[in-house]
């Protein structure tokens, strides 16, 4: 028999509660701030829909984030807790400036190049720790967090080389080939009137599908989920638990480092020297659980928290905080993590209706 679809049961709905929840929050402390949320949230919307070139930027902040957020998604559904999206994006970023600044190639062969190197250096900062897992049992988060530090200084190290640095002063690299670019051609950037516009979101789309399909129809995302929700069980079926954690924490961390390959080669081209933890890997967390760790949900995920950047970066210009946006992000990660609570509410009325 097939099961009724009962609304109070979908994640999606919690999910637009939550964001609902979020901007309720978000109007009321503007209120406290004087500022009216009428005008705020209509500088917001208005940045990301009155003009597409707009929606291209949107497209541009969210593609990075999406990376990251399939990153955590992807580890999630497998049973581990990928906090290091950030170092994985880091050493991607910078994997992908080095090989675009010092590669002479064709064009897209070296982006190619640079994005399969950023791809190959996310991997195994992922995969060393999930070797320090499996063979001598350091929990991951630990591990996640000084591999982030690790990379941080890492990346300032490397952009003070010689051979890498800017010459002529400034805290940044040299800018990468332009034959490392993925840039849309000039006739596409004219029309969008973009200058960063770039393909980052279709590969980002593209990796989502891909995921998708490496979860939902393969053996080897049954073998993953299987040792991700009982490693006991699954090793009695005769799956190799510490194979499919170094596996499923190597992809994890080629998506993260792909993210910053995308970040650099479309829209940055250089490397600046970090001040502080740029934050790509933390937000994609928000984009996982928003997305509630479905690839294809980190799509739609993305794309909200690429237009929450980037129209909450014009607040300002109706003197509002743009720190109102990491308010409502904040919130509805919070009510998204007690959703369990509105879904034990929703079903005990909803029986209470039925009698």
């Amino acid at each position: 028999m097939k099961k009724k679809f009962n609304l109070f049961e979908a994640d999606v709905f919690y999910t637009i509660l939550a964001i609902i929840i979020g901007f309720i929050i978000g109007a009321i402390f503007l209120v406290i701030a004087g500022i009216s949320p009428a005008v705020a949230y209509g500088k917001l919307f208005s940045s990301v829909f009155s003009k597409p070139k707009y929606l291209i930027w949107t497209l541009i902040y969210a593609s990075p984030v999406i990376f990251t957020g399939l990153s955590v998604a992807f580890s999630f559904r497998t049973g581990v807790f990928n906090i290091g999206a950030e170092g994985q994006y880091i050493v991607g970023s910078l994997t992908a400036c080095v090989l675009g600044i010092l590669l002479k190639m064709p064009p897209v062969l070296h982006a190619v190049v640079c994005i399969l190197g950023a791809a190959l250096a996310g991997a195994l900062w992922s995969f060393i720790v999930g070797l320090m897992k499996v063979k001598r049992g350091i929990h991951e988060v630990l591990s996640f967090i000084m591999f982030n530090w690790i990379a941080f200084y890492l990346s300032n190290y490397v952009v003070n080389l010689e051979i890498i640095h800017k010459e002529g002063g400034g805290e940044a690299t040299k800018d990468v080939a332009a034959s490392a670019r993925i840039l849309f051609p000039q006739a596409i950037i004219k029309l969008t009137d973009c200058s960063a516009a770039n393909i980052g979101f279709i590969l980002a789309v593209a990796a989502a599908i891909a995921m998708w399909i490496i979860i939902e129809k393969t053996t080897l995302g049954f073998r993953l989920k299987a040792v991700g929700f009982n490693r006991n069980a699954a090793e009695y079926a005769g799956i190799n638990a510490d194979a499919s954690i170094l596996t499923a924490l190597s992809i994890s961390g080629a998506l993260a480092g792909i993210g910053g390959a995308v970040q650099i080669l479309g829209m940055g081209g250089r490397l600046s020297q970090l001040a502080a933890q740029e934050g790509f890997g933390f937000e994609g967390i928000t984009v996982a659980l928003v997305g509630s760790s479905s690839p294809i949900g980190c799509i739609f995920s993305g794309i909200f928290y690429g237009a929450m950047k980037y129209g909450g970066s014009k607040l300002t210009m109706v003197k509002a905080p743009s720190e109102v946006i990491n308010i409502i992000m904040g919130c509805v990660i919070i009510f998204i993590a007690i959703s369990h609570v509105f879904k034990a509410l929703f079903n005990r009325f909803s029986r209470k209706g039925a009698k």
